[in-house]
């Protein structure tokens, strides 16, 4: 009888997974930048996400100035040059496109996420690869892009002819937990 009550009550967890939307407001998001000769990452647990698994929506955006590179100096100089005055949010939304099981409970699946990427001011269209796990918690996901900067309007900072390199390696991981929406 408890494993006939147990079965049910998985079967009504992963059944519920199908319309669900999920949500955290701290996840992980970071970048690593170089320099000749030097590497650096800036991170920041405040990363703010969504999915919809009915409507296979993903929504992510993130304070720009809660990322941290460990260098005060270096801190500053990014967030003068990403402008967070004027565009202080980095925000993507878009559509899952590929195959993505709900009732897959503890598998990894790879996905791939289209939609738009925001960030000083530029809106562009992008494909993302990642992976989301379903999990007795809610929704694990990982992605990993590139990002070039000038493809948003953004000049690589430089030190007389040293300059940031116009690549930036982005990755997100955040645990994402149902959640329900209030209706008014």
């Amino acid at each position: 009888m408890k494993q006939l009550l147990l079965f049910i009550l998985i079967g009504l967890l992963v059944n519920n997974l199908q319309a669900q939307s999920f949500y955290s407001d701290n996840g992980t998001a970071e970048f690593t930048s170089s320099v000749p000769l030097h590497t650096f990452t800036g991170t920041s647990s405040s990363l703010t996400g969504m999915i919809k698994t009915d409507e296979r929506t993903v929504d992510f955006f993130l304070d720009l100035e809660t990322l941290e590179t460990g260098n005060a100096k270096r801190d500053k100089d990014m967030l003068l040059t990403l402008e967070t005055d004027n565009y202080p949010f980095a925000e993507f939304f878009g559509n899952i496109t590929t195959p993505f099981d709900p009732d897959a409970l503890n598998e990894e699946q790879a996905v791939k996420v289209q939609g738009n990427f925001k960030i000083h001011g530029v809106e562009k269209e992008v494909e993302v690869n990642g992976s989301i796990t379903v999990t007795d918690e809610g929704l694990k996901v990982q992605a990993n892009w590139a990002l070039n900067l000038e493809d948003y309007n953004i000049e690589p900072p430089s030190l007389l002819i040293i300059k940031v390199d116009k690549q930036q390696k982005i990755a997100i991981n955040i645990l994402l937990k149902p959640y329900t929406e209030e209706k008014n």
